[in-house]
């Protein structure tokens, strides 16, 4: 074996691909491809340990992974709400709906509310009780 062929595995391991797949992929034995990441520290367990701490996508403190769980991004609430609010560019919102208010005519957008009808308080009151809302 190679030193590409080694380095290559290294960085085929390292981005999750499996051994047979590695091994698919550059030609050689599946054989091979394990026992050379296990006499390297590129095994399944080694690779686990490595993901068991993280850190934080906000503040970089340390984030102990439990195994069997979620992968953890954020070391709290906190940090997780300050991310969110700082990089919005990022959110996939999947939950926007189009309406047309029945009371105006308005055309308006809602995150998360299917079954909004109106685009203000004002134009429910128009529309449920046919008087205008007192401000």
């Amino acid at each position: 074996m190679t030193n590409e062929q080694k380095l290559r595995i290294a960085v085929y391991r390292k981005a999750g691909m499996g051994y047979k797949q590695i091994a698919k992929e550059m030609d050689l034995s599946a054989n091979s491809v394990k026992s050379y990441c296990r006499r390297n520290g590129l095994s399944n367990e080694a690779l686990e340990q490595c993901l068991s701490e993280s850190a934080c996508e906000n503040c970089g403190k340390s984030i102990e992974q439990k195994k069997g769980k979620k992968h953890k991004r954020f070391c709290s609430d906190k940090c997780r709400n300050q991310w969110w609010n700082s990089h919005l560019d990022q959110v996939k919102r999947k939950a926007v709906y189009e309406y047309s208010c029945p009371a105006c005519g308005k055309s308006f957008s809602v995150y998360g509310n299917a079954k909004r009808k109106y685009c203000s308080h004002a134009c429910y009151v128009m529309g449920r009780f046919g008087t205008l809302a007192k401000e």
